[in-house]
């Protein structure tokens, strides 16, 4: 599989990565026995990057990759490079306290971490929110500390706007910013993304396919679980998801006339932006796997482009990424 650079001071990862959440958690049941087997078959596919959260399902997620791979072959595990995000606050119902980004906090979410991944270091750690009680010279500071120490390889941030990353970049080297972007979600277009190529820091794009509605597979008759994170999106509400899935349809006609399915167009988009961008793809089953592997032989002329850009222009999307309790959150564009 080809590699892209994690930024100027990061590692060398795959073209793709794998997002792992949801595989414990917010998109309803999934079978544990075929979450491990996804990520051995992300592993033998060349797939290096692995994303979690150390609050996804409350520390599931992290044990679910620590125990698929000690099951992998050495080879494999080797490869693998752990991306991890923390900070957020839960309690035992399953709700949401806001995040943690003290120096002391750093370290005890690390040590956690660690000891479920069953790791000797994490490869890139993240505050997955900007705590606004903290400036992020403390919590990166924190985290750089680690890094000091071998616990940490690389220090990365997750949804900040420009003046947050260029904050963070003077306190420490900076690896890469974790973000959503996608074909419908731009916001990082018009100052996230200059700021970081002006100062050599890579992209993991995450919700590539927007949390499946834009992947080809989501229909407006779908029935979602309350603990389902889209039950509450906006963009999979009423008049929003008509609006949203008729511009998968426009995607659909050109989809088809290259031969390739939605979700694959959708995925080489983003492919196309940069090689400084790394989309991470949430499949949670092989067959979804393998499906978005197929971007990769995707290959978008301008006349492509030109025809997406058509059918999905920028600010097209009905609807905020999240819930407005959620959106104040983001230190980011919608």
């Amino acid at each position: 599989m080809r590699t892209r650079p994690l930024g100027t001071t990061g590692p060398q990862v795959s073209a793709l990565g794998l997002g792992c959440m949801g595989m414990s958690a917010l998109y309803g049941e999934a079978d544990r026995a075929e979450s491990v087997a996804t990520i051995h078959a992300a592993l033998e596919a060349g797939v290096t990057l692995l994303d979690t959260g150390d609050f996804y399902a409350m520390g599931h997620n992290e044990m679910l990759i620590g125990e698929a791979l000690r099951a992998a072959p050495a080879a494999l595990r080797e490869q693998a490079l752990t991306s991890v995000k923390f900070g957020a606050l839960r309690d035992p119902d399953g709700g949401w306290s806001g995040y943690d980004g003290r120096p002391a906090a750093v370290r005890n979410f690390a040590a956690y971490s660690l000891q479920r991944l069953g790791v000797d270091h994490i490869d890139v750690y993240r505050i997955a929110r900007l705590d606004p009680n903290v400036p992020i010279e403390e919590t990166v500071g924190a985290i750089a500390e680690l890094v000091e120490k071998g616990h940490v390889r690389h220090i990365g941030l997750s949804e900040v706007g420009a003046d947050t990353i260029r904050r963070a970049a003077a306190t420490a080297p900076i690896s890469d910013l974790q973000i959503e972007y996608s074909l419908i979600s731009r916001g990082i277009e018009d100052e996230v993304l200059p700021t970081t190529r002006e100062l050599g820091i890579g992209i993991t794009a995450y919700g590539v396919l927007s949390r499946g509605l834009i992947s080809g597979h989501f229909t407006a008759d779908r029935q979602l679980a309350p603990t389902d994170f889209r039950s509450m999106s906006p963009r999979f509400q009423g008049e929003n998801l008509q609006h949203n899935l008729s511009l998968v349809e426009a995607l659909r006609k050109i989809a088809e006339q290259k031969g390739v399915s939605v979700a694959q167009i959708a995925i080489a988009w983003v492919l196309s932006r940069g090689e400084d961008i790394v989309p991470l793809v949430g499949a949670r089953t092989r067959e979804r796997l393998t499906e978005a592997l197929g971007a990769l032989d995707v290959t978008l002329d301008d006349a492509d482009l030109a025809a997406i850009a058509q059918a999905v222009p920028t600010d097209a999307a009905a609807g905020d990424r999240y819930p407005a309790a959620q959106m104040s959150h983001l230190g980011t564009d919608r």
